[in-house]
């Protein structure tokens, strides 16, 4: 009876396991509900996957430089908190355009970004006691209500000649929508309206006079008044609360507006296109078949190395992808090519979550232990190296989150939510997923594998040969930068997204599909001009093509019109032609740097705290320059075009490079620990890095795998992404086996204590 009890207790087990992961694959592939919710379809795909909205302003009257790229910083912040991958970027020169992916209806987008409009904070009075604005009483928009109606007695030049503009938009920082209690018990609904240190001055004068009298300040915007609050206290801090709002929405709406309006120039809307995806539905065709390839290639490998843990990590991780595709549904996420980046990386950390706890239940198997003891023992002893590295990792990507913008921030979203489930699935799931296996009988240490005797390589015997390789290495990059930027030819090859470029309309008089605009339009364009960078965005619901090359001389203008009137019959006097500015502004190249900073940082901080040793935490930094380095280098090298994806490469790269360090060096604090003063420092750190080594090759290895299928398989834009990573990846397996030892034994033996 006691038998037949365990033995329908591994059923139920077994049968429970096979529902979760009917229930996932279900989700994954129908999703629930009209929304398909969790589905893998119902993913929201970013503009350059799947295309978006796109809106152009154009600013009104005469703009300074300055104050236009200040407006094209303010909209992109805005824009991210609609989306994190959106785009904002200057056209011509009062031109700014904002690209948001995954929707069709512009005037939905209109309606949430706001119209950008001149804003206005106007005292009730003027200075001669005439009244600024009046009221009538007038309905509701809804009709159900009367409401009080204001208007405006005099022009705004007037009003400034007065003095009656107590503030503009320039003064506002931000505004939000909120709630707060009142005095009744009561929740109202407020906007929370933030001033700068100019903007807060002046607001305390102004609110000084009209508290005084039991005055109004009316907030102006676009030629209306949208709200006539009462000042009821004096404000100095430059912090004010404007309530009386009957519901969020209301409220959320004013914010919106005051925000809008901050705009430090007045912008008009020029026209709003719903576009097609810039890298074409093939680049997610292959990314897909390369994600499935290169997913049953690492199954295949796994299972060869590892036996049934092997299929039990790929068991895992295929619950693990299933995982991270319901929670980006779920969540709202936008899919980007910077996100399938941060999704590779998890999916290498997860393989080396599962590496790790596998080769430490082999050595514990090969002193002898019993398969149960091993697998408690082998997890326990892993625990450490995935728990740092994982959250080393985590710290960047939740830096990355909230300093970053566009592409940062979405790579970061999507990175976190890899590592949270790698972590679940290599720690919870393949625990268990082992357990059951070795209650079905799968008992003998032949179904693990032992671990060989492992000897010790002198790796710090040629630390200097490989610090000389990896120092030619950065300075053949130092160089080729050197010889390009004094030729003219700029130190890197930079692409649209950092230089701007031209954007060119044409109206084709047939609709072209996807394929053949790149199979034979984009051909013919690469052959007028002589030069290969191409993007292609197809503007829905006409024959509408927008082609952004980069800057085109005269020459290269004319020759581009004239293949597409001789050669598709275009009238010349129908294709628009106007520059562009880099989609990634200087802002956001300085977020962008100051977020690495300050994740490099917090990763420092949180190294030295775990390994009680500051000499850990500056190696790992060192090597993680070096590896940045490295790619640099290559970038410089092979003139591979630095765009967008840039960011997501190095981004990738650095939590690649991180984690592998982590697994070395908790190995070593591990061994450091168990041996004292028995062995020689040099004997240690030896030893450490060989017994890691099997781990560090057949993670490099699964990781490589899943990049080089997808630059075999990708478009020309996945493959100038992938070849860069590829080399990081090799670059970071090389340092953490080659370098970060080494520089810990240097650091640990030039400042060791007397």
């Amino acid at each position: 009876a006691k038998g037949i009890r365990k033995m329908v207790k591994k059923i139920l087990k077994t049968l429970c396991w096979l529902a979760v992961i009917a229930f996932l694959a279900y989700t994954v592939v129908f999703g629930w509900g009209s929304q398909k919710d969790g589905s893998m379809s119902g993913i929201k795909l970013g503009l350059d996957l799947a295309g978006g909205v796109s809106i152009t302003y154009e600013a009104v009257g005469d703009v300074d430089s300055q104050d236009l790229k200040d407006a094209t910083y303010i909209l992109q912040k805005r824009a991210d908190t609609y989306t994190p991958d959106a785009e904002v970027y200057q056209e011509g020169s009062n031109r700014i355009t904002i690209e948001i992916p995954g929707v069709t209806d512009a005037n939905a987008v209109l309606a949430q970004m706001g119209k950008p409009g001149e804003l206005y904070f106007i005292t009730q009075k003027g200075s001669d006691g005439t009244d600024n604005y009046t009221s009538t009483l007038a309905l509701s928009e809804d009709g159900t209500t009367i409401v009080y109606d204001y208007v405006l007695n005099k022009t705004i030049e007037e009003l400034e000649a007065d003095g009656c503009i107590v503030l503009t938009g320039s003064d506002v920082k931000n505004a939000q929508a909120g709630s707060q209690q009142t005095s009744t018990g009561g929740r109202e609904y407020v906007v929370e309206l933030s001033l700068n240190d100019e903007g807060a001055k002046k607001f305390a004068d102004a609110t000084q006079v009209a508290y005084d009298n039991g005055y109004t300040i009316g907030i102006y915007y676009d030629n209306s008044f949208v709200s006539v609050p009462r000042v009821s206290a004096v404000i100095t801090d430059g912090n004010a609360i404007i309530n009386g709002m009957s519901d969020f929405e209301k409220a959320d709406n004013l914010a919106s507006t005051i925000r809008i309006g901050a705009l430090p120039v007045k912008l008009e809307e020029v026209r709003s296109q719903v576009v097609g995806a810039k890298l074409g539905q093939d680049a997610i065709k292959t990314s897909l078949v390369a994600g499935v390839i290169g997913l049953a290639l690492i199954v295949i490998f796994m299972i060869i190395v590892y036996r049934i843990p092997g299929l039990v990590a790929s068991i895992a991780l295929c619950i693990y992808t299933m995982l991270v595709l319901i929670i980006i549904n779920v969540g709202g996420l936008t899919f980007t090519l910077p996100g399938i980046a941060g999704i590779i990386l998890s999916i290498g950390m997860a393989v080396d979550a599962n590496v790790i706890i596998f080769e430490r239940i082999k050595e514990e198997l090969a002193t002898g232990k019993t398969v149960q003891s091993s697998m408690k023992i082998g997890f326990n002893k892993a625990f450490s190296a995935i728990f740092d590295g994982n959250i080393t990792t985590l710290i960047a990507a939740f830096v990355l989150a909230l300093k970053g913008s566009g592409a940062v921030k979405g790579f970061a979203y999507t990175l976190a939510i890899g590592i949270v489930v790698s972590m679940f699935t290599a720690l919870v799931v393949t625990r268990l997923l082992l357990k059951l296996f070795y209650d079905f009988g799968c008992r003998s240490e032949k179904c693990f594998g032992v671990a060989k005797e492992t000897k010790s390589i002198n790796f710090l015997g040629k630390k200097n040969i490989f610090f000389c390789i990896s120092a030619v290495l950065i300075l053949i990059g130092a160089g080729f930068m050197a010889v390009n930027g004094a030729g003219g030819k700029g130190m890197f090859n930079y692409g649209l997204d950092f230089k701007g470029g031209t954007s060119t309309t044409v109206t084709f008089n047939q609709e072209y599909t996807q394929a053949e605009i790149e199979s034979t339009i984009i051909p013919d364009i690469v052959a007028a001009i002589g030069d290969n960078t191409v993007q292609q965005q197809k503007v829905q619901g006409s024959n509408d093509v927008v082609f952004k090359t980069n800057n085109l001389t005269v020459e290269q203008r004319d020759a581009m019109e004239e293949m597409f009137v001789s050669k598709y019959g275009i009238e010349k006097g129908t294709i628009l032609t106007e520059n562009i500015s880099a989609a990634v502004s200087n802002e956001m190249k300085q977020d962008a740097i100051v977020a690495v900073i300050i994740a490099t940082i917090c990763m420092l901080l949180y190294i030295w705290l775990r390994f009680k040793d500051i000499r850990f935490a500056a190696s790992a930094v060192i090597a993680l320059l070096h590896d940045v380095l490295v790619v640099i280098a290559f970038y410089a090298v092979g003139r591979i075009a630095l765009g967008n994806t840039f960011i997501a490469c190095m981004l990738t790269i650095v939590g690649y490079s991180i984690n592998a360090t982590i697994v070395i060096f908790d190995r070593i604090r591990e061994n450091f620990g168990q041996s004292g003063k028995k062995l020689e420092l040099a004997e240690l750190v030896n030893m450490s890095i060989s017994q890691t080594m099997r781990r560090s090759v057949y993670t490099t290895l699964t990781t490589f795998i899943m990049v080089l299928i997808l630059f075999i398989l990708g478009v020309t834009s996945i493959r100038e992404f992938a070849a860069p990573l590829m080399v990081g990846i090799i670059c970071g397996g090389y340092s953490s086996v080659c370098i970060t030892g080494a520089l810990w034994y240097v650091l640990k033996k030039g400042f060791k204590k007397n």
